[in-house]
């Protein structure tokens, strides 16, 4: 453990922590573009600069260790200055509308723009442009919006392993490039949307649907697969518009491609919202206290006839834990026999 001062403040922390990570665990507040908490330090945005007692020049608080004795100032007139100037930079080379972005509200960018008084007027001049050609069906980039923060880099790297994106060319052409610049063909997990601190990466699916702030959000749990990751599905007009995951969550607010874009089965025309009887051969709709008491009355006539084994039960995958746990203790306990299976194959 280290102990050490921030803003006049004395903390302990583990000498193996940022000061950025340091000054969070105890709710000292530090601007950052390029830091994720889940992802190893970048220290390419400079917004998480500090003074330390001794040091000739300001250093990135992400990347620098705390140590024994270290006096740390995090918001001092210079430090505010030199964060406004590289904001000013940034905003420089970004599209300057907001009102229509599909991050409006939830950018941080925006968000540090707002607090820090920029208004993208104070460096006029040259700015890139990129055609948008993206033909996958869930995310779109916006290259002309990307801070090169390297967040969507990292994830692919360090969480998913995949590698599909990374930075090519450099300085001004500087851009997060595919393999080949084709296309983006990947899992298309998502992650590096959840993580983009701008609008350059959202999904197409909620496009149009509406801001975040304005849905109702409804924590659930995935229902593709067995893992049970915690989602929040964000409701608008009684529609599922849009999926996330919260850090914190046992899947630490990582999720696979079906579970965060694939929602739309929700609203499928197809889908049972009663249960169906037949009569006479044909389907009929009927109520849950009929279709229960006819499942209960046939498993009881076949079990007393034939015996628990002739019963067999087939639970899904795509259940919670819980309920494949009620499921099969149900057919043990309650109709007596261990045929019970799921369908969980490659």
């Amino acid at each position: 453990m280290a102990t050490l001062t921030i803003n006049g403040r004395t903390i302990t922390a583990p000498d193996t922590l940022t000061i950025l990570e340091a000054a969070r665990l105890h709710g000292i507040p530090i601007p950052t573009l390029c830091n994720h908490p889940k992802l190893s330090p970048f220290g390419g945005c400079r917004l998480c600069i500090v003074e330390l007692e001794g040091a000739p020049r300001p250093v990135a608080s992400c990347t620098t260790t705390v140590a024994e004795g270290m006096v740390v100032q995090t918001a001092t007139p210079k430090l505010e200055e030199l964060r406004k100037l590289v904001l000013e930079l940034l905003i420089s080379d970004h599209p300057n509308d907001c009102m229509v972005c599909e991050a409006a509200g939830s950018c941080t960018l925006q968000e540090l723009a707002y607090t820090y008084g920029v208004r993208g007027e104070e460096y006029p001049g040259e700015r890139r442009t990129y055609a948008k050609r993206d033909g996958n069906p869930f995310i779109e980039r916006d290259l002309e919006k990307c801070v090169l923060c390297g967040r969507c880099v990292k994830v692919c790297d360090e969480i998913q392993g995949v590698e599909a994106i990374d930075f090519g060319y450099r300085g001004f052409k500087s851009k997060i490039c595919t393999a080949y610049e084709e296309d983006l063909n990947c899992e298309f997990c998502g992650q590096c949307v959840a993580v983009c601190p701008t609008g350059a990466l959202t999904g197409k699916l909620w496009a149009g649907k509406g801001r975040l702030q304005n849905t109702r959000a409804v924590d659930t749990v995935c229902p593709y697969c067995g893992t049970g990751c915690n989602i929040t599905a964000h409701v608008k007009n009684n529609e599922i518009v849009r999926i996330t995951s919260k850090p914190g969550t046992w899947n630490e607010g990582w999720l696979c491609v079906k579970g965060r874009f694939g929602y739309d089965f929700v609203k499928s025309p197809e889908r049972l919202t009663t249960p169906l009887i037949k009569r006479a051969g044909r389907l009929e709709e009927a109520t849950w206290e009929e279709a229960l008491a006819l499942v209960a009355d046939r498993l009881q006539e076949i079990r007393g006839r034939y015996g628990a084994d002739a019963i067999g039960g087939l639970s899904s995958a795509r259940c919670t834990n819980e309920e494949n746990y009620a499921f099969q203790k149900l057919m043990r306990a309650g109709v007596g026999t261990n045929n019970v299976d799921h369908c969980a194959r490659l």
